[in-house]
């Protein structure tokens, strides 16, 4: 399946089927025919402008889809759909279409809500890289999946963890109904996540923290409730006097970076009548980690004292998987990825918690 750009030029109001052209033709010299042509552009292809690209990619004209801007991407099978795209795919690889339909109803009340949502709620993502938006692209579908859940629209403010630094969170945070502080490395917009996780822990604002975004509440739990002046991750200070986060002793001997990373899907127990218990409803979970460093557990006791629990644990009880904050509306950080999992149809529970407490407030 050949993706391609259609552009038009507006000055002259013209669709342009050059680039295509060409495409297919370099294509084709390397000794690669496109069984399907998929156009993208900024509006329906005209007929016209179809069978010309067919006849210079050698293909019937059925076989030239159309895939013009719309208003979600969660539309964009119903259009391949609507194109017979199944059906040529299975034509192609010599395949039995199934005797029932596709069952598309489900999908369609999906792309229903997205598009006309019952309520809207903003909430602001706290990072490091938010001048490129499509660096939280796991985070943002993640919304828009709990979101048309409870048919709602999420508007998610982004906002530069150096800029809390500097303007502080009652001006860059003001308005909205939950925080989320977001994943990243480097030392980089500390403060500023720091400064995030208080705000809203202060404030009884809905919290999520992911990857750095739990350690760093795991920081200012650790500065401004237990009153551990100096606390911090061994990560961006080696000589705090309270390492909270830190390497696990068994990873201190590597020098690779790549070999003290936890990568990958690993299992966790979560405690019974928690948070996270209710929004998973099971007490066995698996989800995706990325990270180097992790909650140093000779803390744990003591946070656990002054109302921050560990509701989720390895196996094993040496790793803290998710930290939530007793006596909050709704406060958890997670030290894997749940953006990962989260499906259009299936939500991710915890994103779900996050907006339905957004939407409550």
């Amino acid at each position: 399946v050949h993706v391609t750009l259609v552009p038009k030029i507006k000055a002259i109001g013209e669709l342009k089927t050059k680039p295509t052209q060409h495409s297919v033709q370099k294509l084709r010299e390397i000794g690669i025919h496109p069984d399907m042509v998929v156009c993208r552009g900024e509006e329906p292809l005209p007929k016209p402008a179809r069978d010309k690209i067919a006849l210079f990619a050698n293909l019937p004209p059925e076989r030239v889809l159309d895939s013009p801007d719309l208003p979600t991407i969660y539309q964009v099978p119903l259009i391949l759909y609507e194109q017979r795209a199944d059906e040529i795919i299975l034509d192609e690889l010599r395949l039995t279409p199934p005797k029932l339909k596709p069952q598309l109803s489900d999908w369609r009340e999906l792309v229903d809500r997205i598009l006309n949502p019952e309520a809207e709620v903003e909430v602001a993502l706290v990072g490091k890289y938010t001048d490129v938006r499509d660096s939280y692209k796991s985070i943002l579908e993640a919304f828009v999946h709990a979101g048309a859940s409870f048919g709602a629209r999420v508007n998610v403010r982004l906002v530069e963890a150096e800029a809390l630094e500097q303007e502080g969170p009652e001006k860059l945070l003001g308005g909205v109904k939950g925080v989320l502080v977001a994943p990243g490395f480097g030392s980089r917009g500390i403060e500023g996540k720091i400064k995030a996780v208080q705000f809203a822990r202060e404030r009884g604002l809905p919290f999520f923290g992911i990857c750095l975004g739990m350690q760093v509440a795991a920081v200012e739990f650790a500065r401004n409730v237990l009153g551990l002046a100096g606390a911090h991750s061994s990560e961006f200070d080696p000589q705090t006097p309270h390492p909270v986060i830190d390497i696990l002793p068994d990873k201190r001997g590597v020098k690779d970076m790549g070999g003290t990373l936890r990568l990958g899907a690993y299992p966790a127990v979560l405690k019974e009548g928690s948070l996270a218990h209710r929004l998973y409803g099971k007490r066995e979970i698996s989800e995706r980690h990325r990270h180097r460093y992790e909650f140093n557990p000779a803390y744990l006791e003591r946070f656990e004292a002054y109302g921050m629990v560990a509701s989720g644990l390895s196996p094993d009880g040496r790793l803290v998987e998710i930290f939530e904050l007793r006596d909050h509306p709704f406060f958890i950080a997670t030290q894997f990825h749940p953006e990962f999992k989260s499906r259009p149809l299936r939500p991710h529970p915890i994103f779900k918690g996050f907006v339905e407490a957004a939407l409550k407030l």
